[in-house]
């Protein structure tokens, strides 16, 4: 990576404005799940050690962007971040204006102040630099921890960055470092498995790993678009038919670097309780849809993913939020677990499904940000990286 992190500039004495990725679940005032807030820790500690103040941004959730609203407070955000890191975490009445300037003033070495969710502004989205030059004001150097937002250009991922020294954390280091190894001189044979519902999603994505890896294995429901191009009658099966011509056109490019599901789970409707069966692709029952990969694809993608170096997994290989039609994700996630290759999993419901599966440890890389590491894989520049001080 050639953009500068913290290793690479005094923090000792200075205000640090950090943004992070705090957009996390909560019910009844408590968050539910604080992996993001955990994520952030080695960032946030290093820079509390070298002597700094800190002074930490996030957004969470989409309120109206109209002011404070008590619904999308980080409040509770603040306060498990306190818990985690045994010590106050002083919780600002909002992310700009004279009150919180004065309290980023006011800071010691050590001090750590949660902003207000930076989305009450609806410049935040639009990427104001009014606001980004307000908040700006609060700190000396900013540092970019939030890889899951780094593809939104905004006030504070991107705007902020025009007014100070920017620098990113070790977060978004270790993502660029593993998910650049999927698009820059990746090591080989390099696998990519891609999932989920639509093809129209992942064109870009699947036309930019193409000219990169030596086999790319689509499965969940964007593989019955495929399959419908290839001439299988998938009954009631999810399909895109707006997207059959260009799956024909990708598997004409391809050629025998695309494999495709040979058999399936169907189920006769789309329920956690369907009635299900393994079907080959050409007896799909009619009336019937394909919701998960069969055993034979899974003993097939497992030969290929046991000589891979390097695999990238993005999208899950069926409805796995129904047991029943789990299976074939699970078995991939499992099957990762045992070779030796480098694992990257690109956040959303991959993460989830490797969590699920109890191997997330196993894998090398878990992407904290999916629609992020989604354009990633694209090739896409995403404006929080770009914005970033290179390194000289």
């Amino acid at each position: 990576m050639n953009k500068m992190t913290v290793r690479d500039i005094s923090l000792k004495g200075k205000r640090v404005l950090m943004r992070v990725d705090f957009n996390v679940p909560m019910a009844n005032g408590v968050v539910t799940d604080d992996k993001r807030i955990k994520a952030a820790l080695p960032t946030i500690q290093y820079v509390l050690d070298q002597g700094a103040s800190l002074i930490l941004m996030s957004h969470l959730g989409r309120p109206k962007g109209t002011g404070f609203e008590p619904s999308f407070s980080l409040k509770a955000a603040a306060e498990a971040l306190a818990t985690l890191l045994g010590k106050p975490v002083q919780m600002a009445p909002d992310c700009v204006g004279p009150e919180v300037e004065a309290i980023a003033s006011a800071l010691k070495p050590g001090d750590v102040v949660m902003l207000e969710n930076t989305r009450f502004h609806k410049g935040e989205e639009q990427n104001d630099l009014d606001l980004a030059r307000q908040m700006a004001a609060l700190g000396e150097v900013f540092v970019n921890d939030a890889f899951g937002s780094a593809h939104r250009a905004h006030s504070s991922t991107e705007g902020v960055a025009r007014f100070l020294p920017a620098v990113s954390g070790f977060l978004m280091e270790q993502e660029l470092e593993y998910l650049g190894r999927a698009t820059d001189h990746p090591a080989h044979p390099y696998v990519a498995i891609l999932g989920g519902a639509k093809v129209s999603d992942k064109i870009a994505v699947i036309e930019n790993l193409l000219t990169r890896c030596d086999t790319l294995i689509i499965g969940g429901g964007m593989a019955n678009t495929f399959l419908a191009a290839r001439g299988y009658n998938m009954q009631d099966s999810l399909v895109e038919a707006g997207s059959v011509k260009i799956a024909e056109a990708i598997m004409a490019k391809a050629g025998d670097r695309l494999m495709l599901p040979v058999d399936a789970v169907a189920a006769d409707t789309f329920d956690a309780e369907a009635a299900s069966q393994v079907v080959d692709l050409d007896k799909v029952p009619a009336g019937w849809r394909v919701l998960d990969i069969g055993p034979k694809s899974i003993a097939q993608f497992g030969e290929v993913l046991a000589r891979a170096k390097l695999v990238v997994w993005n999208g899950p290989m069926g409805v796995f939020e129904f047991p029943r039609f789990a299976e074939g994700t699970f078995a991939i996630a499992r099957l990762l677990a045992t070779t030796g290759a480098t694992i990257v999993i690109g956040g959303g419901d991959s993460a989830s499904a490797v969590k699920k599966a109890g191997v997330a440890k196993q894998m090398t890389h878990v992407s904290t940000g999916g629609g992020a590491s989604l354009e990633y894989l694209e090739g896409r520049v995403l404006p929080g990286v770009a914005a970033l001080n290179d390194r000289r």
